[in-house]
């Protein structure tokens, strides 16, 4: 059975390691044997199982922005010329999170171990991504490990920043459709049939526009249920639906073909996609792994397929820029840019031009298309929510007509 052991070695060092034993007694005597004075020693299945758990429970607990800060000081860290178990010590005792500070002791005694830095980090890929990892692999075989978490921080912070503005964007809109609908509901179900049994009990004749109204509300109280439920049915079958490879494929290809919401979202895309081949190329990793990579990172199954098909394209000796230019969705200034890296043998900083350029590009057409929705949720609510109250006083004034007459 393997064991782990920490000890103090004949220097009165502490160390970690690994020992292979057939029972927990024969491994302490091992130990005895090399002058070792053995501090802890456990199976290694025991604390496999502990990484597990643990793995499992970052996953919602470790935000983007804590790993972001802590590529950033352990890059600072590195500079200044301490070595990387002291750096994680360091950035281990400022940790506030206590999930993240778990983990970052079980790296530390993985490095203490002789494990490599970018293996520790793979014990634990829902917070670190294989991108991650394979980059901080590259950077440690390179010797620029400092240089490799600098860019990776950046990356990631660039990546963070274009999701925050899009999701700003969409918050305003949302909030305004959530209270018209709150809004409508009010009027049609609690307002409205009070005024309803006030005619009813006057039998006043209404005008045809409150008639309309009050029959709407009637049928909308009446069968609500039901359509709060076929609603309910048809966005869960949606949602199923997309979760199959078929429909999440048709589900992207919409994205892509949709008015105002296609550009956008293909803009992020290829700005990601730059970005991330620019960020990997600076780090030394060849063109295909980074391909695969930006694969895997890509969340439109469209963007994927196309992005297999320009590999094998790739692989086959047809460069990069020619494959692109046979697939719309990747843009022409991609297409002309990648070709002109691909001459001047300096593509990651041409692809980087590329994905400012998108970057800016979709923040523009996010902020004009929020800048028309709004002003049209607000009519459209402003319609609605008029368009009752003209009912309603229309119908009082002609109640009052026919009393007074």
């Amino acid at each position: 059975m393997d064991y782990q052991y920490v000890a103090y070695n004949n220097d009165k060092k502490l160390i970690k390691g690994k020992l292979v034993a057939p029972s927990e007694e024969r491994a302490v005597a091992q130990m005895v044997t090399l002058g070792y004075q053995v501090i802890s020693i456990k199976p290694l299945s025991s604390i496999r199982k502990i990484t597990k758990s643990l793995d499992i429970s970052f996953t919602s607990q470790v935000k983007p922005k804590e790993v972001i800060m802590f590529s950033r000081q352990l890059a600072i860290l590195l500079e200044s010329g301490i070595d990387i178990v002291t750096a994680i010590d360091l950035f281990k005792s400022q940790a506030t999170n206590k999930v993240f500070k778990k983990m970052l002791e079980e790296l530390v005694a993985d490095l203490r171990a002789g494990n490599s830095f970018s293996t520790a980090l793979g014990k634990f890929p829902k917070i670190f991504s294989t991108m991650y990892c394979r980059t901080i692999a590259a950077g440690e075989q390179s010797g620029n490990l400092d240089t490799v978490l600098k860019r990776m921080a950046e990356y990631m912070e660039r990546t963070a920043s274009a999701a925050k503005k899009v999701k700003g964007a969409l918050t305003y809109p949302t909030i305004v459709i959530a209270v018209s609908v709150v809004v409508v509901a009010i009027l049609v179900f609690f307002v409205m049939p009070t005024f309803t049994s006030l005619y009813d009990s006057l039998g006043a004749k209404m005008p045809t526009i409150t008639k309309i109204l009050m029959d709407s509300a009637k049928w909308a109280a009446h069968y609500g249920v039901y359509i709060l439920l076929v609603l309910a049915g048809a966005v869960i079958g949606t949602v199923l639906y997309i979760r199959t490879p078929t429909g999440r494929t048709n589900w992207d290809r919409l994205m892509l073909r949709l008015p105002v919401i296609g550009p956008i979202v293909q803009l992020n895309e290829l700005s990601r996609c730059c970005r991330t081949i620019a960020m990997l190329i600076k780090v030394g990793l060849p063109l295909p792994d980074i391909l695969t990579m930006c694969i895997q990172s890509s969340g439109n199954k469209i963007m994927v397929q196309s992005l297999s098909d320009l590999k094998q394209d790739m692989l086959n000796g047809e460069g990069l820029a020619a494959p692109m230019s046979k697939r719309p969705i990747f843009l022409p200034l991609m297409v002309q840019m990648a070709a002109v890296g691909e001459k001047t043998g300096n593509l990651a900083n041409t692809l980087t031009t590329v994905a400012d350029s998108y970057e800016t590009d979709s923040d523009d057409k996010t902020m004009t298309a929020t800048g028309l929705l709004q002003p049209a949720l607000t009519i459209g609510m402003a319609v609605v929510v008029g368009f009752i109250v003209v009912a309603m006083i229309s119908a009082m004034y002609g109640v009052y007509g026919q009393l007074g007459n």
